[in-house]
């Protein structure tokens, strides 16, 4: 395991700076290991090493990974002068440097999303050809067809774009369907549909990889995923109908 300098894990928590660190470091309000320490460049293991601070224990994560239930009317992004951001929703106790919204919904869309500091991660479940499945709920200004689950299984072409990968539609009421993609192109659900002669009137999403939204994290909420969710997250296979909790947004 890597070792990295003592200031630097403590600092990557979100909780102070550097100079912060070193501060507490020279009042002797740091231990590592049950000793106090002097040196803030002493390094740690952050696996191994137990580091308190005024005697509390500091988890000492290398990345952060949330799951958050996006509410409408606020935007993916990290910050916005004018919009209310998904970061903006981060309680102070989970925010860190360095945290982004792996992926986007549209500021009208609700559902999962995950906020991290961990740019390889974002990467692996965003990229087209990690083929990770995204599903979302869709409500239409007129009846889910068959004529288009079958569109939507050959490949819909998109105006610019050409032809989406095979998409996966399930009726689950008479003006919704469930829809499951591997990539993510503008607004693509929604496109999708308009080609189909549709309009969608709500959009959310459901799940990630095989991680489903948690159906007790209320709308503007978020937690720290575990790690068996952070495996679920990269799957390829998404979760079964019944895990899922019901509602979701490629746009």
């Amino acid at each position: 395991m890597a070792l990295v300098r003592l200031d630097k894990a403590l600092s990557d928590q979100g909780m102070w700076s550097r100079k912060d660190v070193k501060s507490l470091v020279r009042k002797g309000r740091v231990a590592v290991n049950g000793c106090p320490e002097t040196d803030p460049g002493r390094k740690v293991d952050r696996q191994e090493d137990r580091v308190t601070v005024d005697g509390r224990e500091i988890a000492l994560k290398e990345h952060l990974y949330l799951m958050l239930h996006k509410p409408a009317g606020v935007v993916s992004a990290t910050r916005d002068v004018r919009e209310r951001t998904v970061v903006d929703l981060v309680p102070p106790q989970l925010r860190r440097p360095g945290l982004f919204p792996a992926g986007r919904l549209d500021k009208d869309t609700t559902g999962m999303m995950i906020l991290t500091d961990d740019g390889e991660l974002a990467h692996r479940i965003l990229s087209p050809r990690s083929h990770v499945p995204k599903t979302y709920i869709a409500r239409l200004d007129r009846p889910v067809t068959e004529e288009m689950v079958r569109a939507f299984a050959a490949g819909i072409p998109l105006k610019g774009e050409g032809e989406c990968l095979p998409a996966t539609l399930r009726v689950r009421g008479e003006q919704e369907g469930e829809v499951t993609i591997c990539e993510g192109m503008y607004h693509q659900i929604k496109r999708m549909f308009a080609v189909c002669g549709a309009t969608v009137l709500t959009l959310k999403r459901i799940s990630m990889g095989g991680l489903a939204l948690d159906p007790a994290l209320a709308e503007g909420a978020c937690r720290e995923l575990t790690a068996e969710e952070l495996e679920l997250l990269e799957r390829r296979t998404p979760p079964e109908i019944g895990e899922i909790a019901q509602g979701g947004e490629a746009d």
